[in-house]
């Protein structure tokens, strides 16, 4: 796989997508994100996770966070971003951690993001295109500047995501803000590495995996167990190692629940045969008080 290329690819595909939703079709599905009222979940210190996979599959889902952000009364929004391995030298970097390598040993380890001094790798990811695709549009078309949003990607939390470099940072920024994160928590089929026969369509059986899956990891991270989940991650190839692994660190005991599901379809892209494609669910992740 050139890494480089399948970016670049990424990139164009996002703005393609963009350019064919069109702003018509982006307020379409912004009016259909108002199915969910997820404001109370946000002022509670909850945290909402929406995808990043096709705009045209799940815009609605990630829409749904711009409002609730936006309705929040929030004066910062924190978001904690997926960080993609784009590179040869990140993907080696994090199977090395996965197999119970040191963290702190790589070159990049830490939290990345505009105004940080750190590793820049975040500039070229496309985890967060269409959360500013629908930012700006929406803020745009209620004639509002919004809240602060501040980005940041941690990468290789590796079980422990309190030693992560930066993490100072995040905890004085979550205290006055708002949290919304992203995530594609399970790709599947022959593209990403599973054989023909055991690659299921994305029907009712698919999504039914990717659903147990997705649960799999959610109970894993209630408990706190940061490194199970990494590992989970791993097996569901989840891309939310790192980001997962931080805001349950940020925010504490908490429930997680599926409030949406869809999926889009990644054969072409990836240039492989069907089944080839990723879950995109819509997670509510709710304050859990402790008696």
């Amino acid at each position: 796989m050139n890494r480089t290329q399948l970016q670049a690819e990424i990139h164009a595909l996002y703005n393609a997508e963009h350019a064919a939703l069109g702003e018509a079709g982006a307020l379409r599905q912004l009016e259909q994100a108002r199915q969910w009222d997820l404001v109370p979940l946000l002022r509670a210190g909850g945290v909402l996770v929406f995808p990043h996979a096709g705009v045209a599959d799940c815009g609605h889902q990630i829409a749904a966070a711009v409002h609730a952000c936006l309705d929040s009364g929030a004066d910062t929004v924190l978001v904690v971003s997926v960080l993609h391995a784009f590179s040869e030298e990140m993907e080696q970097a994090r199977r090395r951690v996965a197999a119970g390598g040191a963290p702190r040993n790589e070159a990049q380890w830490g939290i990345q993001g505009p105004g940080l001094s750190r590793s820049e790798q975040w500039r070229g990811d496309h985890a967060l295109m269409s959360w500013r695709f629908f930012w700006e549009l929406e803020t745009r078309r209620r004639g509002v500047a919004g809240p602060r949003v501040i980005e940041r990607y941690p990468w290789l939390a590796g079980g422990k995501p309190e030693e992560l470099p930066g993490i100072e940072e995040l905890v004085e920024i979550a205290r006055n803000a708002v949290i919304v994160s992203t995530a594609d928590p399970f790709h599947h089929g022959i593209g990403y590495g599973d054989t023909p026969e055991d690659s299921l369509p994305p029907n009712e059986h698919g999504l039914a995996l990717a659903r147990q899956r997705i649960e799999e990891g959610i109970a894993i991270l209630e408990k706190g167990d940061y490194w199970g989940y990494n590992q989970h991650c791993v097996s569901a190839k989840s891309d939310a190692r790192d980001a997962g692994q931080v805001f349950r660190w940020l925010r504490g005991p908490m429930r997680g629940h599926i409030l949406d599901m869809a999926y889009s379809d990644a054969a072409t892209l990836y240039r492989s045969p069907p089944p080839t494609w990723v879950a995109a669910p819509l997670v509510g992740w709710e304050l859990r008080v402790e008696s």
